[in-house]
């Protein structure tokens, strides 16, 4: 940073005296303005560099390109970039760079196309800038175009296309390649295997993710802080707590709990784990309080519904200096939605934006979800309405929070209406949605139109397939629920618990015992799933609605699991029905033992 002030003091000296720069120094001067983001300085130096003459000089225009994509001002950029006589691939390589930084990355792929019409033959630059883009778009033939191009040029896989790769190969999934691309590299950094690391992680390998970080150790290389905040994300999402109380210990012992980012990680890790007293003084402890890590404190206490702990931290941060950001106030919101405290969390609402702090869409999203989830679905729906009057695109949480309320209001009037609008602004697209629809139109009474939007869906996967069977059974279609099971296997598409449980439910429904008890079987010999107690559940209401008590009871000797009180209470009924009376005898008291108040019993 230092070293960046002082050329600028330089240059200011050299206009003082009346030396004329040349075409090296004008670079330098540049690249000190886009390091230090310094844009009034460098419109200044474009405006000086103009006036002498030499703004056509390839080297200079070039560091033109640069300093305004580093500064944010990717048209300037732009039109430097197009008013060049000459370019070479640095020219190139700034533009494509500036609209990557810049969250362009559409853009920055079609200069590359662009680039490559011209004739221009990349460097590792340019092939690490295309895979970023293609990472962040999650363009699989642009990456791999990429990767292909850098074999057919010769590039060598140094670090930075090597570290390019493998975050490519990660972000879309593809996490054998970006192992064999890590496994070809000769050099690796700190940042190389922190990107393997994340690549596991963000498909679910954890124990992968652990075992690449001995083979780190193994290599003498220590953890950095985004080492162990990855780490820490990713048990935190899978509630591993002893594995996160062993990085816990790693940081303390090599001096890491003065960063603001690993301890984030380790609060966020012990909220996650429900260990809110760890995380309060391990955020206690922190000598520096960044925002963040409010936030992530404030976030820890509104996830577990403590919104009497996240309002006393929201005003204690105020305290201490550290005005709250929208992030803020959506935890304090989501925390009294938690909670069921709704007028609060409106109250909450009007407030922010009172205060100057506009909602963004989370903001509106949590609300939406939480004046759903709450029963208050009217209200839901009219701040659907008030978000997209206030310009904010809605996403698949908030359309499908919307659904939701027309679920429990059982208002099939309100979930066209919807349906309507979605089909008419195109977010009609996404699977999330679609199941939704599906389950919406059967919770309000109309198989037919659920079967309609299911019909429509072109690339069906799971989760609409069971959201379709559960359709079925709900209206007591077992018939076409066992069809749409055989149909979705035909195409190839495997089963999960969620299919058999609503398949089961469909045949108890309906009374079909030998086609459920063939379902039962199938979903453990043929897809290896073992039954859950809602499996269970199912056979055994199915046994006993067809009179085979027994056997139902047999059942429930042989699972794994204690009944729970649905299940004895379906059995009881059933032997009501038949007159089993020592059954029943015994059940009753079973059931009294489960539910002590259940007068029933």
């Amino acid at each position: 940073m230092g070293s960046y002030q002082e050329a600028l003091l330089g240059f200011r000296e050299m206009q003082e005296n009346g030396l004329l720069p040349d075409n090296f120094v004008v670079p330098n001067v540049l690249k000190a303005c886009g390091a230090l983001e310094w844009i009034g300085i460098g419109k200044g130096v474009h405006g000086y560099v103009v006036k002498l003459g030499c703004s056509g000089c390839v080297f200079v225009a070039s560091s033109l390109v640069d300093m305004y994509g580093k500064c944010g001002v990717v048209e300037d950029a732009r039109k430097v970039f197009d008013g060049m006589p000459e370019r070479n691939v640095v020219t190139w390589n700034s533009v494509i760079v500036g609209y990557v930084q810049n969250g362009l990355n559409e853009e920055a792929i079609k200069v590359f196309y662009e680039m490559r019409e011209a004739g221009v033959e990349p460097t590792h630059v340019t092939v690490s800038s295309l895979l970023s883009a293609s990472a962040n778009l999650g363009a699989l033939q642009e990456g791999k175009h990429g990767h292909a191009l850098a074999v057919v040029c010769g590039l060598e896989l140094n670090t930075n296309l090597g570290s390019s790769l493998i975050n490519f190969y990660s972000k879309v999934g593809l996490i054998e390649d970006a192992e064999m691309v890590f496994s070809k590299m000769l050099e690796k950094d700190v940042v190389t295997w922190n990107l393997l690391i994340s690549g596991y992680v963000q498909v679910g390998e954890i124990d992968k993710a652990l075992n690449v970080c001995r083979r780190m150790r193994l290599e003498n290389l220590s953890f950095d802080s985004v080492t162990l905040s990855t780490l820490m994300s990713a048990f935190a999402d899978t509630r591993s707590l002893k594995f996160g109380k062993v990085g816990h210990c790693y940081c303390i012992r090599n001096n890491l709990e003065s960063d603001v980012v690993v301890v984030s990680s380790i609060v966020d890790m012990y909220a996650k784990c429900e260990k809110i007293n760890c995380a309060k003084r391990v955020f206690n402890s922190s000598f520096i309080r960044d925002l963040v890590l409010w936030n992530t404190m404030l976030a820890a206490f509104a996830e577990l519904g403590h919104s009497g702990e996240a309002l006393k931290m929201f005003y204690q941060m105020q305290l201490e200096s550290v005005p709250p950001n929208v992030i803020s106030w959506n935890s304090l919101i989501l925390g009294f939605l938690k909670n069921g405290q709704v007028n609060e969390a409106k109250d909450m609402f009007w407030q922010m934006q009172s205060l100057g702090v506009q909602p963004n869409l989370v903001t509106w999203t949590t609300l939406i979800s939480g004046l759903a989830k709450s029963g208050f679905g009217f209200e839901a729906i009219l701040t659907f309405q008030h978000m997209q009057e206030a310009g904010i695109k809605p996403n698949v949480v908030s359309i499908i929070g919307v659904l939701l309320a027309c679920i429990n209001m059982a208002s099939l009037q309100n979930g066209r209406a919807l349906h309507g609008h979605l089909i008419r602004h195109s977010l009609y697209t996404s699977i999330p949605i679609a199941t939704s629809l599906v389950d919406m139109y059967a919770k309000c009474g109309n198989i037919d139109e659920a079967k309609r939007v299911f019909d429509m869906i072109e690339h069906k996967e799971l989760p609409v397939y069971n959201a379709m069977i559960s359709s079925y059974a709900l209206h007591g279609q077992a018939v076409e629920a066992l069809a749409l099971y055989q149909g979705l296997k035909e195409e190839g598409v495997k089963p999960d618990n969620i299919t058999f449980t609503n398949a089961l439910y469909a045949c108890s429904h309906a009374m079909m015992v030998n086609e459920g008890l063939e379902l039962f079987f199938d979903m453990v010999s043929s897809h290896n799933i073992n039954p859950s107690i809602e499996h269970y559940g199912c056979v055994v209401n199915l046994l006993s609605r067809c009179g085979n008590l027994d056997e139902a009871f047999r059942l429930i000797g042989t699972m794994p699991y204690k009944p729970d009180a649905q299940m004895l209470g379906s059995l009881l009924a059933a032997c009501r029905d038949h007159n089993k009376i020592e059954l029943e005898e015994y059940l009753s008291n079973q059931l009294l033992k489960l539910q002590p108040d259940n007068s029933g019993a």
